[in-house]
């Protein structure tokens, strides 16, 4: 046998080794596969239908992902929906990754194509480049951006000829997202287009414009950025101001003048600064960042300043706010009326308003069980509507807190009403960002304001989401096309993670006043 023969079949045992090796596996999958199909349609729970999906987990066999396509389509319980995405996200093996990319393009439910597309890029699969760039021209924009997300995720730098085209889709949404896609994957294709964008109608476009330039620091963002920061008001005029900072190394924040001084003085010869030097700057900054103050005019609470001129207040007023603070001596020189929680609250919200400028836009939200707004929607922060909101949260109480508890126990739990002193986490700040009842892919994604205090003493008890992990997934979520920055504030004893979570998954600050 010559020796070119000799390799072929030993080629040859080796794959039949191999196969004899993973048939055991392959038909093990299967017979999950099947069983799931088998008695899924039997369970009508979400709770259950969430338990047998996740069942699939770690299943490698294209089987899953026929098998699943129905379940994408149950918009009705997104949490089966959810549990759909994250199986179909897992496969660390190519063929049921090759099902799924096949699945992408052979699918006409945009429900299915969507969660396809969100599996792919929690998933970071590679290797579906080319089907993915067909749905970016797909009519649907919510795939447009899925597909977008999906090319990002993958980290493959020679998508962005791709991705650039949709910085100028028709829209507003698909244009952030290859914005920021771009900005990800470190592209200056993003330069020309974020400069474009700069001025666009939409504000959520223009914040995703400003925060390309400042990921991909390039000298040619300055001075339009300069001039941009002449033009905006509010909150985007801080995004501006950072966005400079952090391109130039500079502290000069939202000061015009001193941008245009520098500007005029070195754009002949301005380097960007290295990574390196940008830290070292960075480090003298925050020295120097307690020589100024913010400019006259703009809005404090608990500590945190923003200029924004839409602002929404959340404040929770379930049973725990009740209670008395822990540390009294924090509180004690504050001139509160008393030390319970609600009241150190409602004094602070009540002084902010007070403070508020005119030409601030603002509303309230009190939540417990339920959720209240003062207003259906922003007014004028006016004298008139100033001294109604607070005489509004001057009538507030904490609803089922510890004084109720003794009705309750005498058998008056109508009176004591401690169903209605739970912590509607969810609730209050999906209806803040004008999202109650809506979907992610809802295109009335736009909201009226660019900034939540979100105040709350407890963890969630009740609601659509109580888990917190799940409600700081959820409102990330929905946040993500609107672009809201949310402030969080705590007070009490609970954990203070999950607070401190949410706000920096969305761009705000936490504060915690103790206990």
């Amino acid at each position: 046998m010559t020796n070119l023969s000799s390799l072929l079949w030993r080629t040859v045992a080796l794959l039949a080794a191999i196969v004899v090796l993973f048939a055991p596996a392959r038909a093990l999958d299967d017979e999950i596969v099947g069983e799931f199909k088998k008695y899924f349609k039997q369970y009508k729970d979400s709770a259950t239908r969430v338990e047998a999906v996740l069942s699939l987990e770690g299943t490698e066999s294209p089987a899953v992902v026929d098998a699943l396509l129905p379940i994408l389509k149950m918009v009705e319980d997104p949490d089966v929906v959810r549990a759909g995405v994250r199986v179909l996200s897992k496969f660390k093996t190519d063929e049921p990754k090759a099902a799924l990319f096949a699945a992408i393009e052979a699918q006409k439910d945009e429900a299915v194509r969507s969660g396809l597309l969100q599996a792919a890029a929690a998933g970071k699969y590679t290797g579906a480049n080319e089907a993915l760039k067909k749905v970016l021209v797909d009519k649907s924009w919510d795939l447009r951006r899925r597909a977008i997300d999906a090319l990002v995720a993958s980290s493959d730098a020679t998508v962005v000829d791709a991705i650039a085209p949709l910085c100028a889709d028709a829209e507003p949404a698909v244009r952030c997202s290859a914005l920021e896609g771009l900005a990800a994957l470190k592209s200056e294709l993003v330069l020309k287009p974020a400069v474009d964008n700069l001025a666009h109608e939409v504000w959520q476009v223009r914040v995703s414009a400003i925060t390309a330039l400042r990921k991909v620091r390039h000298r040619d963002s300055i001075e339009p950025l300069i001039a941009r920061l002449a033009l905006e008001q509010g909150r985007l005029q801080l995004d501006v101001g950072d966005a400079l900072n952090e391109i130039t190394g500079r502290s000069f924040g939202t000061r015009l003048e001193l941008w245009k001084q520098f500007w005029d003085a070195y754009k002949d010869r301005f380097q960007i600064p290295t990574d390196a030097e940008l830290a070292k700057l960075r480090a003298k900054q925050k020295e120097e960042a307690a020589k100024y103050k913010p400019e006259k005019g703009g809005t404090s609470y608990h500590g945190i300043e923003t200029p924004s001129r839409r602002i929404m207040f959340v404040i929770d007023v379930s049973g725990s706010m009740e209670n008395l603070v822990v540390e009294k001596e924090r509180f004690e020189d504050g001139g509160y009326p008393s030390l319970l929680r609600i009241d150190i609250c409602k004094t602070e919200l009540i002084r902010t308003i007070e403070s508020l400028e005119g030409y601030v836009d603002f509303n309230i939200i009190a939540f417990a069980t339920e959720v209240k707004p003062w207003k259906k929607d922003l007014v004028k922060a006016n004298v008139v509507n100033k001294s109604a909101a607070v005489d509004w949260v001057r009538k507030l109480a904490a609803l089922g807190g510890a004084s109720k508890e003794d009705l309750a126990q005498a058998g008056l739990t109508a009176s004591a009403n401690l169903e209605a002193g739970k912590t509607n986490t969810y609730g209050a700040l999906s209806t803040a960002l004008g999202a109650a009842g809506r979907g992610t892919k809802d295109k009335n994604y736009e909201c009226a304001i660019d900034t939540i205090f979100f105040l709350s003493d407890g963890r969630p008890t009740v609601g659509e989401y109580v888990d917190p992990q799940d409600v700081a997934r959820e409102i990330r979520e929905v946040n993500k096309l609107r672009k809201v920055v949310i402030h969080t504030i705590a007070i009490g004893e609970f954990q203070k993670d999950f607070m401190k979570l949410l706000a920096d998954q969305n761009g705000g600050i936490f504060v915690d006043l103790g206990r």
